[in-house]
């Protein structure tokens, strides 16, 4: 046995993997994992955590959060670190109407991190219909940020929609660069034709909103972004996937060997149109929810199960009401003619949802979470295998669930500032136990234990191909 001392062992759990549970205990010295093996073979410890009857995960990620306004970096991570997460990857944020840089950008975002964080970061950054940025993509990508973000669509949001051309212009920096371009597919000239029509029928009101956005408007995009991305050879992402005819597409791309990667999110899972006369305007992300009775939810639950979809991410978007509530009366646009804003919050619900939707109800494998929320995203977003994975050498970052805790979720108990949740109400199964974020409990009971500025800004690599192939 060895003799050097350890900080910290974890032990009694079941480790989870993105591809089987196994029992063994986890010796942590610093912020690294340094064995993992039989308790009595393992070094004396410092500190000893009893995981029994629990799962054991690497630390979870949410890969697609913005925090660019109303959740800022501190009240973000604030609220994910509570959910039990420990790793997030915002869009970063520059001044689009002056002449900040994206080096400058991220410059700035690090130093905000590292006051105010509780949670590890990393950062995407939107690249808006404004090409002086691209002068600062090459040395942004040198310094760590390698995923970017284009919209195919929103003409009434200003620089927001992007032209074919100035997107493959990007894809091809960005691949060249070691880096993946993830793309919000849906067609912006076809969803503004048709979202005009309706404000001049006088079809406004929330129900009326998927109308504008029929799935067939996302399979065409998405047909675009893979005849470009395979024209550039650059890896692309494509975010929060909604529908059947889009999969279908992503699946024949992946079938003949391109880069192509999708994830999905909990409100495209598990909610419909239906809510949108629950909750009007509240209920307002792009893409829309989609029919109750269509085969868009099942289709996107067989491709998790099956691999073709590898992520689920929060796309965490919150709004207060006051600024959504103008869309009862038009769910386009304001009274001075401004869209109504899109998203709702998710980065305090995706893994309660995940784990009680997905294992306990659905039956798929508790390493599917660990794939889908931590390995895959650690993967693609070039953060793998410092984080993502339980392995000697990784950053010591866990997630402890307990399985027999319930709950009921209510806004009233979350952080963010949207003050609402399109899951009010949902009883969901277990709960994050605790947490570690390299090496140090961050979350215990309920209850955090370090103080914001423990996150780091993490520098991300090159996209990785994500663990692929059925589940069961």
């Amino acid at each position: 046995m060895v003799d050097a001392r350890v900080e910290t062992i974890v032990g009694g759990g079941q480790i989870v993997s993105s591809s089987q549970v196994y029992t063994a205990a986890i010796a942590i010295a610093g912020e690294k994992i340094v064995a993992i093996g039989p308790e009595e073979l393992l070094p004396p410890a410092d500190n000893y955590i009893d995981a029994s009857g629990k799962y054991v995960l690497p630390g979870l990620i949410d890969c697609h959060v913005h925090l660019d306004g109303h959740d800022d970096y501190a009240l973000g991570s604030l609220a994910a670190a509570h959910a039990g997460l420990t790793t997030l990857i915002p869009f970063g944020t520059y001044n689009l109407e002056g002449d900040e840089t994206l080096p400058a950008a991220i410059t700035r975002g690090k130093e905000e991190i590292e006051r105010t964080a509780l949670t590890d970061f990393a950062f995407h950054f939107i690249l808006q219909n404004r090409p002086s940025i691209l002068s600062g993509l090459p040395q942004a990508m040198e310094m760590g940020v390698k995923s970017y973000k284009m919209f195919m669509t929103y003409k009434k949001r200003p620089f927001r929609m992007c032209d074919d051309d100035y997107i493959c212009q990007v894809m091809d920096l960005v691949g060249s660069g070691g880096g993946v371009l993830q793309l919000h597919c849906e067609s912006g000239n076809i969803i503004e034709y048709l979202e005009n029509k309706l404000i001049e029928q006088g079809h406004t009101h929330p129900t009326d909103f998927p109308a504008a956005c029929p799935d067939w408007a996302e399979e065409e995009a998405v047909n675009r972004a893979v005849q470009m991305a395979a024209a550039t050879k650059c890896p692309t992402y494509v975010v929060h996937l909604s529908t059947q005819l889009g999969l279908e597409r992503i699946k024949q791309a992946q079938a003949q060997g391109q880069r192509i990667w999708t994830e999905s999110c909990p409100q495209y899972l598990l909610l419909s149109d239906a809510a949108m006369a629950q909750y009007g305007p509240l209920a307002k992300i792009g893409p829309p929810l989609r029919p109750e009775d269509g085969p868009d939810r099942d289709a996107l639950w067989r491709g998790l199960e099956q691999g073709q979809v590898s992520i689920v991410a929060s796309d965490h978007s919150p709004h207060p009401k006051e600024l959504k509530q103008p869309g009862w009366d038009n769910i386009f646009v304001d009274p001075e003619g401004r869209s109504v804003p899109f998203g709702s919050p998710g980065v305090e619900t995706i893994v309660p949802l995940m784990y009680s939707e997905g294992v306990v109800k659905r039956g798929l494998p508790i390493w599917w979470l660990a794939r889908v929320m931590s390995e895959n995203p650690a993967r693609i977003f070039g953060l793998y295998p410092r984080k993502g994975v339980i392995q000697v050498g990784s950053d010591a970052d866990l997630l402890i669930i307990d399985p027999q805790g319930d709950s009921i979720i209510t806004a009233k108990d979350h952080l963010s500032s949207a003050g609402y949740s399109l899951f009010e109400g949902w009883q969901v199964n277990g709960r994050p136990w605790m947490t570690l974020l390299r090496g140090k409990v961050l979350l215990k009971n309920g209850e955090l234990e370090q103080q914001p500025g423990y996150g780091q800004f993490l520098a991300s690599s090159e996209p990785r191909s994500p663990i692929g192939g059925p589940v069961r």
